[in-house]
């Protein structure tokens, strides 16, 4: 069967007007796109055999950026056989953008191009479906549109909303940039969308890329590549401003109404359902007769949390998102089960990218996110509203999760939480998991990221059978650029597996296993260390935490999905915070997440994806995986608020003496713990860095008998009795390393969803 799971609701994949056709029950939603395909590219070669096929003219490096040695490196689009292509080529100034490198020989030109990071896959790829059916032989979009030549335009939609009441419809920014050739001709195309509030204030990208607009007002520059790829494949991008930013009125109020109708009104419209302007006033009303209204989202962060609130209203037209780092629930972004994760809360993001304009006529809303979102942790009804996994049953998109399992900005607690979510729901899915902390695919996997990108959209937006869907629905990064890939995500069989510590002897860690667990633990919140301090210190009796572990393994464990650990616990002072995580003691080079670039390191020499003007360059700078050698590895996080314990929605003070039972929920992971490693559990009070610490300093007793965790292990219980027991093929020592990777140390405390590389 087909790798990702199919959405049981196919309407949405009709036209938007007019009576729908019932679709037939035995057809996925694949299938189908295979079937009208199919028939979409048969009639283009009726329609093609007047057209002669072009070979394009060959892209040039822009000026910004250094020209390549000769010629031998550039591409020259191929010629395009009649009916392969939706967007059919035609006489005027088709371009190629094949990767271009700057100071590069041919052989290295080619040797990017075959994405130089992809290796042989790991022993953990256990479950990798058959094919289904025969491999496609659908070919891929090609740049055969020029891009210089293209359409820029900017429009104003009407989002209906007045959120700075100034007695007027707030309209919401639009630029566009779309091949004229298919405009010229009558044919509709589909868009590519980036909503983002980082345009003006902080820009896009590894390079903080600022949109730019000539004299008139048009734009000219549009950050990212997303234009220059694919422009030319017969795409339209359109960069959304969300309300109070860059040139949209309205104001910005941090993932809620506004922010989330201000980019669905944009999909309305692309869909005949919503009105603009061409100009922010008045102006000309305008309508998007250019485009089939097929809608594609896309983005890093915050752009990308956009991305899943406007798939959760299940707003028709949205046929896919990308979410890259993205959050699902804005509480999660801000606590953990009521413990705070950053010292301010959302009126500091809205201060932050809002025009000087907006901040002006906002004040009301700036308030609310102070009132409606307390420091003390309860969920108010302004995280509801801010809460996109609750409504995931409405999501009509397909979504292709990218996110870093060592993300400490939006952790990944987000990516799993709304991955399980969509799975409830049916949703097709596919998914990269990357050993990076808040890191773009685009600079940590360039060449094997584009390709698979362009091969999503032509699947999801142009209907073409390519084969992706066929593919495996996972690809995890292992090892600094090693990658593995999975059938489905988590694996089948993947279990969960209940471990209980037990008590050590005093000088070091206790046990963890499946036997049931017996005596106490005691340990006094230390706001002072952390994670990296307990993990390196985790066969030695510390006081500010608790540690338990395996013996060491006789074969690999791995770990896939989400953890939870169910404490009793009792404290000496009215309040207290938890700590518990998951860590693979043994040693291991891993990107060095805790590094001001969070895995990468920027490179000088440049590489080029998709066409240049002379204002607009595709060419951006290389990177590489910045490594650290470690003696342990944390897999897994969570945090709470003990004062949670009786309702995940309101704190209540504690009563010292007083034994509570909570639930600590970790972050979605994918890891595997090699033979001869150790899996630890630690629980601790304050991890430094990553969360803030109680009013009190608190003792806690650690009931062992009424302690557990419940671990997603690949093959179930039995897999973890094997890996347990029996000789280790090899038996590593644990080195006490102080220097281990911890959280980045920069910036840490001041939440800013766009990190160092927006």
């Amino acid at each position: 069967m087909p790798i990702h799971e199919r959405h049981p609701r196919l309407s949405h994949q009709q036209p938007h007007t007019g009576p729908r056709t019932p679709i037939p029950p035995h057809l996925t939603r694949g299938r189908l796109r295979g079937v009208l395909a199919t028939l979409t590219l048969t009639a283009l070669a009726l329609t093609a055999t007047a057209t002669p096929p072009l070979t394009g003219t060959a892209t040039a490096a822009p000026p910004s950026a250094p020209a390549p040695a000769s010629a031998a490196h550039r591409e020259t689009a191929p010629a395009v056989p009649r009916g392969t292509v939706p967007d059919l080529p035609t006489t005027d100034g088709a371009a190629s953008d094949g990767l271009l490198t700057d100071g590069a020989t041919p052989d290295r030109a080619t040797t990017d191009r075959a994405a130089p990071d992809r290796a042989a896959p790991d022993s953990s790829v256990t479950d990798r479906p058959p094919s289904d059916g025969a491999a496609s032989t659908a070919p891929p979009s090609r740049p055969v549109h020029s891009y210089e030549n293209a359409i820029r335009e900017s429009v104003w939609v009407d989002t209906r909303l007045d959120l700075d009441d100034d007695g007027r419809s707030d309209r919401v920014a639009v630029d566009i940039v779309r091949p004229s050739e298919p405009a010229r001709q009558g044919r509709d195309v589909p868009v590519i969308m980036d909503a983002s509030p980082y345009y003006a204030c902080c820009g896009r990208g590894n390079e903080g890329q600022r949109k730019a607009y000539d004299a008139d007002g048009d734009p000219v520059t549009f950050p990212l590549y997303y234009d220059n790829y694919f422009v030319p494949r017969g795409y339209a991008f359109a960069a959304v401003d969300l309300t109070g930013t860059s040139r949209s009125d309205g104001c910005v109020d941090v993932g809620g109404r506004s922010d989330i109708t201000s980019a669905k009104a944009v999909v309305d419209w692309l869909n005949g359902r919503a009105r603009a302007w061409t100009t922010r006033e008045g102006g000309v009303r305008t309508r998007a007769d250019w485009t089939n209204g097929r809608t594609g989202m896309i983005g890093k962060s915050w752009d990308g949390t956009i991305a899943n609130g406007v798939a959760a209203t299940g707003v028709e037209g949205l046929e896919t998102i990308v979410p890259i780092a993205a959050i699902s629930s804005w509480y999660d972004y801000y606590f953990s089960q009521g413990a705070p994760l950053y010292d301010s809360g959302p009126e500091w993001l809205s201060d932050y990218v809002e025009t000087p304009q907006a901040r002006a006529r906002c004040a009301a809303v700036q308030r609310q996110l102070v009132d409606e979102a307390p420091r003390n942790g309860d969920w108010t009804g302004l995280w509801d509203d801010r809460d996109y996994v609750r409504d995931a049953e409405q999501v009509r998109a397909s979504v292709f999760v990218v996110h870093g399992q060592q993300d400490l900005n939006v952790r990944s607690q987000h990516f799993g939480q709304w991955w399980d979510a969509l799975a409830r729901a049916g949703v097709d899915r596919k998914i990269w998991l990357s050993q990076t902390g808040h890191v773009d695919p685009f600079d940590f996997r360039r060449a094997d990221w584009v390709d698979t990108l362009h091969r999503w959209f032509d699947h999801e937006l142009l209907g073409l059978d390519n084969g992706i869907d066929r593919e495996p629905m996972a690809d995890i990064e292992r090892a600094p650029d090693r990658w593995a890939t999975s059938g489905h995500w988590p694996p089948r069989p993947t279990e969960h597996v209940t471990l209980r510590p037990t008590e050590g002897d005093g000088q070091g860690a206790g046990g963890l296993g499946p036997r049931p667990g017996r005596g106490t633990a005691t340990f006094t919140d230390d706001p002072a260390r952390g994670e990296s301090d307990w993990a390196a210190a985790i066969d030695t009796a510390t006081p500010e935490k608790a540690g338990f572990t395996t013996r060491p393994l006789s074969r690999e464990l791995r770990l896939s999905g989400s953890a939870s650990v169910r404490v009793t616990v009792t404290p000496t002072t009215p309040t207290a915070h938890l700590t518990a995580v998951l860590v693979d003691l043994g040693p291991a080079t891993i990107r060095d997440y805790g590094d001001r670039g969070e895995g990468i390191t920027t490179l000088p020499h440049r590489t080029c994806w998709g066409a240049a003007t002379p204002a607009d360059s595709p060419c951006y700078r290389e990177t590489a995986a910045t490594t650290a050698e470690v003696s342990a590895t944390v897999v897994s996080r969570g945090w709470a608020d003990l004062g949670t314990h009786a309702s995940a929605r309101e704190g209540r003070p504690l009563t010292p003496g007083t034994a509570y039972p909570l639930t600590v929920r970790l972050a979605a992971t994918d890891h595997v713990v090699p033979a001869g490693h150790r899996l630890a559990l630690i629980v601790a009070g304050t991890d430094k860095d990553l969360i803030d610490p109680p009013a009190d300093r608190p003792t806690l007793t650690l009931d062992l008998t009424r302690t557990s965790a419940r671990v997603p292990v690949v093959g179930g219980a039995s897999a973890f009795v094997r890996a347990t027991t029996g000789t280790p093929a090899v038996t590593v020592p644990h080195v006490t390393d102080p220097d281990q990777v911890g959280p980045p140390s920069h910036a840490r405390r001041v939440p800013l969803p766009g990190g160092e590389h927006r």
